[in-house]
This record gives structure tokens, C-alpha cells and sequence, in this order.
């Protein structure tokens, strides 16, 4: 650490160098907190979870059960051990609660005031965060999987959406209104994801096997379709042919700078691609299990070097390096099946729900004392405390 600061200070090292360095250590020490609680309030499995990026402070968490429940991740009571309170929730004894399992929650991307949710009662809802009531609704004809709004448009205000019909809806937030279908699917959308470079374009995933790119302002079709053989039809099937995946692609995530795209599909496989040319790169992540029905919703950490993948594998969240391949540790602790995580990038903290109805923290271990404070330590006699002040997560406000 002493030679990070030095190097910084000297002007020899980027400034962003040691920034990236901790936050990885952070990354690779995560491990299950005792200390942190999550109130649980759903009676059944936990499909979604998002969390806000303007403060960085409330969750949403969607369950089999219909509920949508808003926590507050922040520690009030300044306490080690604490929870995270429930702030708000849409439950049972609301008439505005879905009718059946929340597939999908995401705050809208510029402000707490809203959030979106999709559901198997065939609606998404637009919510209005202070009064817990939909300010806008969008029936279709059948069970809605995944929607998704971009985290960086200023041009537009859709929303993609994923449902049982192989057309992909986009919806117009300000006009309330359904305004456009994209079709070149055969099979049910089970993931969208808009670019985080690019505001246009947008990823589907589908029943069909099939990834699609697609710029929205275009109306002759799809850019591309990924291709898992890239373009080489000698090692593929007739079946394989321009076909992401060997059974069905049901996960997309873009990495943060938007170069590269992640998807996963019931093959057992995870692949990465180059976002711009549709180029399979060929990394072996080795079996990941996947055997769910729907989309399965994992992450890419934010602000590493290298960036890492965090996914849903069973009872068990799975960590892989994300341009290496490798599996670095596996994160146990639920009791059933987990169905989604989210990456906190701001404490590199990463939050994972599952079946079991538990929503468990996953927290980076304090760095432990440099040799040099070891030893300045011993010549004052003990004095100083264990563990540097500087690296502890002790978080204070000038309002305080």
C-alpha cells in the first residue's frame, strides 16, 4: 500500500492505479458478513435484486411471491453488527401488488423517484417511489421475463422488454405506449441489456439459442447474430449455425466500459464477446451450471483490474476472472438455489439472492497492517492501533 502512495505522490503510477488495486484486493477477499443482516419479507424465492447508482444506498428486491420490497443499505446505527431496514414495500394487502412472481426490478437509471418492474401477470409497472403507486402500466399478451432501461440514454426513454412472443417490445416511457417491436427471433426473450457505451444499441437473448445486436434506430433488422463458431460453418452443425449457444441463451451482461458482452445458456457455457464486431474471444470459463427456465441474472465488477464475473451456480455464486477464465472461489452460504446476484461497485460489495428467501451480503475483509506499521507499532511500544485507520471502511459526512 505505502508503495502505491509513494508511487502515486511521485507522479510515477496512474492515479487510478491504486484505486484499481484495492478495489480488486477487495474483490478477491469477499466473504459471507455475520455482522450484516438483510430483513427478510418474502415468503418465497428472491428473482431480482437492483441497486441504485445515485446515492448508492437503496436496494429493490423482487420475489415469487409478487412482492417488491426497497431496503436501506446504509448503517444508521453506526453499530458492527446491524440490517439492512426495509424501507418500503409494495406487498400482499396492496391492490397495486403484481398478481404473480416479479421477474425483473430496476430503479430508472437518473433518479430514486422511480422504478420499474415486470412480472408473469403479463404487466411492468412504472412506480412512483414516494407513493408506491404505478404511475404507468404496460399489458402484453403474455408472461414478461426481463425488461430493461439504458443506464446512459438522453436521446430516448425506452424500455426494452422481453416476453413469451419472439418480438421484442419497446416501450416509450414518455408517451406510455408501446412504440416499437423488433422481430428476428423464434423463440420466447429471456434477457435484454442495453450498451452502457452506446445508447442505441441492444443485446437479446432467447429460447431459440440465438443472441441478437440490435440498433434501435434502425428498421431493416438485427446488426448481427453472435455466432459461438465465428463464422467457421466446418465446426457446426446445421442446428449450431449463427447460434450463440447450444441450448438456451437466457443471461446477458455487458462489462462497465461496454466493449465486451457475457451471455450464459443452458449448454453449461459462459461466453464473452467483443461488443463492437460480434467475435467470440474464446474464453474457457469451464462448465457453468445453469439450469434455470428463465433469464439468469449475474454481474461484472466494476473499477477492477482485472474485472471479474459474479454468477448464480446452484446453491452458490461463482467467481471468474473475466478475460482469464479462471475459476478464483466459489461463495457459499445460501441454503437453496440462488437466482440472481448485484455488485455494489462503490465498496465492491456483492449482494446475492436465492430460493431460500434469504438475501445474504457479501463484504470485502479489512486489509490487514503493512510491514513498515507493524513495525513503527512495536517501536512506540503498542501504542497504535492494530489495523491503520487509513484502511478501515469507516465511512463519515461532513454533516455529522
Amino acid at each position: 500500500m505505502l508503495s502505491f502512495l509513494y508511487a502515486r505522490q511521485s507522479g510515477l503510477d496512474d492515479p487510478v492505479r491504486l484505486r484499481r488495486a484495492e478495489s480488486t484486493r477487495r474483490v478477491l477477499s469477499l466473504e459471507l458478513n455475520h455482522n450484516r443482516d438483510v430483513d427478510r419479507v418474502h415468503g418465497n424465492g428472491i428473482n431480482t435484486l437492483d441497486i441504485e447508482v445515485i446515492d448508492g444506498r437503496y436496494m429493490l428486491s423482487g420475489g415469487s411471491d409478487g412482492v417488491i420490497v426497497i431496503y436501506d443499505m446504509e448503517n444508521n446505527s453506526k453499530k458492527l453488527k446491524y440490517s439492512c431496514k426495509v424501507v418500503c414495500t409494495v406487498g400482499r394487502s396492496s391492490r397495486h401488488v403484481h398478481k404473480f412472481s416479479v421477474e425483473t426490478v430496476q430503479w430508472y437509471p437518473h433518479d430514486t423517484g422511480m422504478f420499474v418492474s415486470s412480472s408473469f401477470d403479463k404487466t411492468m409497472k412504472v412506480w412512483d417511489t414516494e407513493t408506491l403507486k404505478p404511475a404507468e402500466e404496460f399489458q402484453f399478451d403474455g408472461n414478461v421475463y426481463c425488461h430493461h432501461m439504458s443506464p446512459i440514454a438522453r436521446k430516448h426513454s425506452l424500455v426494452a422488454v422481453g416476453t413469451k412472443d419472439p418480438k421484442v417490445q419497446l416501450c416509450d416511457l414518455k408517451s406510455g405506449s408501446r412504440i416499437h417491436i423488433l422481430q428476428g427471433h423464434r423463440g420466447e426473450i429471456l434477457s435484454v441489456r442495453w450498451s452502457p457505451r452506446y445508447e442505441h444499441i441492444l443485446a437479446t437473448a432467447s429460447t431459440d439459442s440465438r443472441v441478437l445486436i440490435w440498433d434501435v434506430r434502425r428498421a431493416s433488422g438485427s446488426l448481427f447474430t453472435l455466432d459461438q463458431h465465428n463464422g467457421d460453418k466446418s465446426k457446426a452443425s446445421s442446428e449450431a449455425v449463427n447460434t450463440a449457444h447450444n441450448g438456451r441463451a437466457n443471461g446477458l451482461c455487458f462489462t462497465a466500459d461496454g466493449l465486451h458482452l457475457l451471455t450464459t445458456g443452458t449448454d453449461d457455457r459462459m461466453r464473452l464477446w467483443n461488443s463492437a464486431t460480434g467475435e467470440n474471444t474464446l474464453v474457457n470459463y469451464g462448465k457453468v451450471v445453469n439450469e434455470s427456465r428463465k433469464g439468469l441474472k449475474f454481474t461484472v465488477s466494476r473499477g477492477c483490474s482485472p474485472e471479474f464475473v459474479f454468477v448464480p451456480c446452484g446453491t452458490s455464486v461463482a467467481v471468474y476472472g473475466l478475460h482469464s477464465g479462471e475459476l478464483i472461489t466459489m461463495l457459499r452460504g445460501h441454503y437453496n438455489n440462488v437466482d440472481c446476484c448485484e455488485f455494489h461497485p462503490d465498496y465492491q460489495e456483492l449482494y446475492s439472492g436465492g430460493k431460500d428467501c434469504n438475501i445474504l451480503a457479501w463484504v470485502p475483509v479489512l486489509r490487514q497492517p503493512d510491514i513498515e506499521d507493524e513495525k513503527t507499532n512495536s517501536k512506540r511500544g503498542g501504542t497504535q492501533a492494530a489495523v491503520n485507520p487509513a484502511f478501515e471502511d469507516a465511512w463519515s459526512s461532513d454533516e455529522d
